[in-house]
């Protein structure tokens, strides 16, 4: 099935179909595709209505996540008040394409925080996870307990963990 041409929609579907499976069909986000499980005696065509449902389904559920420099900037910005009293300064935080095996970085040193594109596709929650840890890392620059109490700050610490954790598990499982 080829790529929807609105932006909202904007996931590939690769459509994965089973002889075992009989009735149901189920979709998720792997690496910013949606993996589509179906049975195999159904066709595109009866595919299609429901793909779409499961995509109006899964857009609900996913926040949308800021796509330029400026908005994950302001993002930052207003976790870093929310999390840090607006205490923190860097030079610049971007995402970058060449961060495959982590989800951001931070170099002290300089104020530079890079950011995984991957995160893009990811839920908003997740990707402010690692905003507030890469900020985290302007105080502390390494994983010490001062740093995890700084992180522990944002509430879905262990819930944005265990998702990154289960994606990397899946992405190993799939290799």
């Amino acid at each position: 099935m080829a790529d929807s041409p609105h932006p909202q929609d904007a996931w590939p579907v690769e459509i994965v179909r089973s002889e075992r499976r009989r009735k149901t069909v189920n979709a998720k986000i792997r690496n910013g595709v949606l993996v589509v499980q179906a049975p195999a005696h159904l066709s595109d065509g009866d595919l299609a209505p429901i793909i779409k449902k499961l995509q109006t389904r899964l857009k609900r559920k996913i926040q949308p996540v800021p796509q330029t420099d400026d908005e994950l900037e302001k993002r930052a910005q207003e976790l870093n008040k929310a999390y840090f009293d607006g205490a923190l300064r860097w030079q610049s935080i971007r995402y970058v394409t060449n961060q495959n095996k982590r989800y951001g970085s931070c170099t002290p040193a300089n104020g530079t925080i890079r950011l995984s594109h991957r995160l893009a596709t990811m839920p908003a929650w997740v990707r402010d996870y690692v905003i507030v840890h890469e900020l985290a890392h302007l105080l502390e620059p390494n994983h010490s307990a001062n740093f995890w109490e700084l992180v522990n700050r944002y509430p879905l610490t262990e819930r944005a963990r265990g998702y990154l954790m289960a994606l990397d598990l899946e992405i190993i499982a799939n290799d």
